[in-house]
């Protein structure tokens, strides 16, 4: 899973960067020369993973992870006329964008911020850059003799983006997102905001009228301050507690931060367990098993015969497979067994 954050230089993009990563990016590129994102890791932090792990002692214990891109902002008023080509290239690899909007005095920059405004102009920027794309390929299509089944299609996306909606707002069907999909449009993609607030606002909510603007827009607001945060996350895991808690925050940016991205993309986690890896598998909701499987092996899912599934509540309660079996809380199930988070499964296969 890939998320990108997205903003204008200066707007605390690279910061929160390293508060939820751990690394030490470069800050302060301001005058936009930088041109190669910067990716780090953040393991999905995962309470039942550590516990099975303590049940089961294995050699490994693996968590979920989630890569964080951090792309070259750009200065204030430049790029006007949609993204440029480098920009649009690293954005359609995301799985999902995060616009990184100022919230406070930078006196590296003569604009003043105002979130209101950078985060309409982000919008018209990606919307800019799908309709020439679709525009392009729709007066393609028009032509004499062409008569290809995505024109429609297509036409309604157009339409959407000319009335100001992005895609992502639009509900398709399973073979109409198939169509799409190559297309990578940026407006497409799941969105969300985060509101890079001033050292004096940490723990703070962003503005009513903000967190109304972007309700409009569909778009889910986190709230962090970046410099503040980067430090705690440099702190041992006990200072960071107590500084958390005087700030009011319930947890590290990172934790935070994924928990969002966890419910942008609708994704949950299942475990697999056992003497030689305790072990934590990213899945969208509503993933049913055999889909599952292939993150596990392909030739799992190939040869796919059946998965015993408990749920981790049983199995910590009860304390071992063995008693879920004895109790009935180990069951069988087929190819269509609709996953569950916290679903604890051993998967029966032949290849």
């Amino acid at each position: 899973m890939k998320i990108g954050l997205i903003g204008l230089a200066g707007s605390g993009k690279t910061t929160v960067f390293n508060a939820v990563t751990g690394l030490d990016a470069t800050i302060g590129s301001i005058g936009g020369d930088r041109t190669r994102p910067n990716l780090g890791m953040a393991r999905v932090p995962d309470a039942r993973v550590d516990r099975l792990s303590e049940m089961y002692t294995p050699k490994k214990t693996i968590y979920s992870e989630v890569t964080f891109v951090d792309l070259p902002g750009r200065l204030p008023g430049s790029g006007e006329g949609g993204l440029d080509p480098l920009a649009v290239q690293h954005i359609q690899d995301m799985d999902a964008l995060t616009l990184v909007i100022r919230a406070f005095d930078n006196p590296i920059l003569s604009e003043a911020q105002d979130a209101l405004r950078d985060v309409s102009a982000f919008e018209d920027e990606l919307l800019l850059t799908d309709m020439v794309v679709l525009e392009g390929r729709v007066n393609r299509l028009r032509k004499p003799g062409k008569g290809d089944p995505e024109l429609k299609l297509l036409e309604r996306c157009l339409e959407a983006i000319e009335e100001g909606q992005p895609l992502r707002q639009i509900s398709f069907s399973p073979e109409e997102e198939r169509q799409l999909s190559g297309y990578r449009f940026l407006t497409q993609k799941p969105a969300m905001v985060l509101y890079s607030a001033g050292d004096d606002d940490v723990g703070q909510p962003p503005p009513g009228e903000f967190s109304a603007e972007c309700e409009t827009r569909k778009l889910p607001v986190l709230a962090m301050a970046g410099r503040v945060e980067m430090e705690i996350a440099q702190l041992d895991e006990e200072e960071q507690g107590e500084f958390l808690a005087d700030l009011g925050l319930e947890a590290g940016a990172r934790d935070r931060f994924i928990r969002a991205t966890y419910d942008l993309l609708d994704r949950i986690c299942f475990l697999t367990v056992g003497p030689d890896e305790v072990r934590s598998w990213e899945i969208r909701r509503g993933t049913v098993a055999v889909k599952a499987a292939g993150k596990v092996h392909s030739d799992i899912e190939r040869g796919f015969i059946r998965a015993e599934v408990m749920s981790y509540e049983d199995l910590v309660t009860l304390g071992s497979e063995q008693a879920c079996k004895e109790k009935g809380k180990a069951r069988l199930e087929g190819k269509t067994y609709v996953m569950q988070d916290g679903d604890v499964v051993d998967y029966r296969f032949n290849v």
